[in-house]
């Protein structure tokens, strides 16, 4: 019997992953799998028997010593320096006369110096290599301009019987109501340019994401190092208030819909990434296996086994930043992005609660028609690997 190990640490996973049951059926293959909610892996049986200690316990001493180190800093730091203690953060102090014979004191901190470099390469950046920033903002815009202009040169009743019929196809009759109710509703209270502005930002943004985020998940997958290298990055991207990603959009780009495409490309495409990743790692090793048995080369397993194997994966991925993408192109209406998002802000900035709730509701029904669509691509990708 065989057994699935863990794209991260090699070990077994918890579960079997979505849709696996289906293809290993269809392969004719039996995995053991360890039960939901098990361990990350089996106690060998020398380390049942041995002490709980040694079985990596943290051994009884450690609480004592840790408290009692942990005091004696704290007796150290207030016979030295008392309370209230500062960090020490001057890295440079440097003595000035003044005209009327005194003496200035001038410090300079290590957060100073840290910015100030990082400042230095900014500038540096945005004169030496402007002509790229120029000429990928040219391509962005161009790029939203020509969606834009199609979508509103379709007539409207066009654009709201066509996506009724895909909610029809994903969700029958509940659905198409509910789709017709929100574009109704958002083509009534004027906000159905503005509506198309942000679909356009969103779809450069999903276009250059999943065109970047791919290619990465799949050297992620099949190299270690370079997931290794990815994770934290990752991490960090995933993490940092969404706030933050507009500053170097705003640094390189300027205002404009480039900087708001620039900050949902940072906040958007780890999920495709990481998922393509999962997904690829999570292809049975017998399937594999059998691929190379019959002789294809890396570029063919990838192609014709790990990517379709992986589809339902890659597709939640996709689907995560699609929904990612649409929640950072609002929020980029503070670099100049437009869309509905321009509706919120300027109801904050004047205090009109309606206005603002009215835009709100605009950009959730938005939201709830797009998941739904992307979900049920997603779905049906599953129930045609499951159906085989």
């Amino acid at each position: 019997m065989s057994q699935i190990n863990s794209p991260q640490t090699g070990a077994e996973p918890p579960g079997r992953p979505v849709g696996m049951d289906a293809i290993l059926r269809i392969e004719g293959m039996e995995v053991d799998l360890p039960p939901r909610g098990a361990g990350r892996r089996d106690m060998l049986p020398e380390e049942s028997q041995m002490p709980r200690s040694q079985a990596g316990e943290l051994p009884r001493y450690f609480w004592p010593v840790a408290w009692g180190l942990v005091l004696v800093v704290l007796l150290a730091s207030f016979g030295i320096w008392g309370p209230e203690m500062e960090f020490p953060t001057t890295v440079s102090r440097t003595e000035v006369e003044t005209d009327n014979g005194g003496t200035l004191v001038l410090e300079k901190s290590l957060r100073e110096v840290i910015s100030g470099a990082v400042d230095e390469a900014v500038d540096w950046l945005t004169v030496e290599i402007s002509w790229l920033f120029d000429g990928l903002s040219s391509v962005v815009a161009y790029a939203l301009v020509t969606i834009e202009n199609v979508l509103k040169w379709i007539p409207w009743p066009t654009v709201v019987v066509a996506l009724a019929v895909l909610s029809f196809a994903v969700g029958r009759w509940k659905m198409v109501g509910f789709t017709l109710f929100a574009l109704l509703f958002v083509g009534f209270m004027d906000l159905w340019e503005n509506t198309i502005d942000t679909i356009a930002l969103m779809v450069v943004a999903v276009v250059i994401s999943v065109g970047v985020g791919l290619p990465l998940g799949v050297l992620a997958a099949r190299n270690r190092v370079a997931d290794n290298l990815m994770r934290p990055i990752l991490d960090g991207m995933q993490t940092m208030p969404s706030f933050v990603y507009l500053l170097p959009g705003l640094l390189f780009f300027g205002l404009g819909k480039p900087a708001g495409i620039f900050a949902t490309l940072i906040y958007a495409v780890p999920p495709v990434i990481r998922l393509t990743n999962l997904g690829i790692r999570q292809v049975s090793a017998e399937a594999v296996e059998a691929a190379h048995a019959f002789g294809t080369t890396p570029f063919q397993l990838l192609m014709k086994v790990q990517i379709p194997m992986a589809l339902p994966t890659i597709m939640a991925g996709i689907n995560q930043t699609t929904m990612m993408a649409l929640a950072m192109v609002t929020i980029a209406s503070m670099v100049a992005a437009g869309g509905l998002g321009d509706n919120v802000l300027r109801a904050l900035q004047k205090n009109q609660p309606g206005n603002g709730a009215i835009a709100g509701l605009a950009i959730v029904f938005l939201a709830i028609i797009i998941d739904r669509l992307t979900q049920s691509v997603a779905q049906e990708q599953q129930d045609r690997r499951s159906a085989g």
